[in-house]
């Protein structure tokens, strides 16, 4: 890999957050994941809808997306129950993801913990 290659590699990085749901029903995580599809490129189809998983065990989703382009705003989304939201990534990515959750929730920073590269974020979404 060139310099070149490199820079390349590393500004792709750093523009993607992983975004994970945890213990919410199957309809918030679409709400949740639809909004950001709604703002950014994501791993997932615009049809990849969360379903309920049988048996033991919290479900957790998980997308990721790259913040790199910011493609419109989202537009307030209805949440059956407040939803926990733990984002994963480069700094200016996870606050351009933050940014982006706002205009379609009511968003509360619970906690981060922070790296070199890297910080990670723990949210509370609700219906604004």
């Amino acid at each position: 890999m060139n310099s070149a290659d490199q820079a390349s590699h590393a500004e792709h990085v750093s523009a993607e957050v992983v975004v994970e749901l945890e213990s919410c029903a199957a309809q918030d995580a679409h709400a949740v994941f639809s909004a950001l599809r709604t703002s950014f490129s994501s791993d997932r189809a615009a049809d990849d809808v969360p379903e309920e998983m049988a048996g033991p065990g919290a479900t957790v989703w998980t997308s990721t997306f790259d913040v790199s382009e910011h493609k419109a705003e989202a537009e307030p989304r209805r949440l059956t129950a407040p939803v926990i939201v733990s984002l994963q990534g480069g700094y200016w990515a996870v606050d351009q993801l933050v940014k982006g959750l706002k205009p379609a929730f009511a968003v509360q920073i619970l906690g981060m913990a922070a790296g070199d590269q890297e910080k990670e974020v723990e949210l509370r979404l609700e219906t604004r």
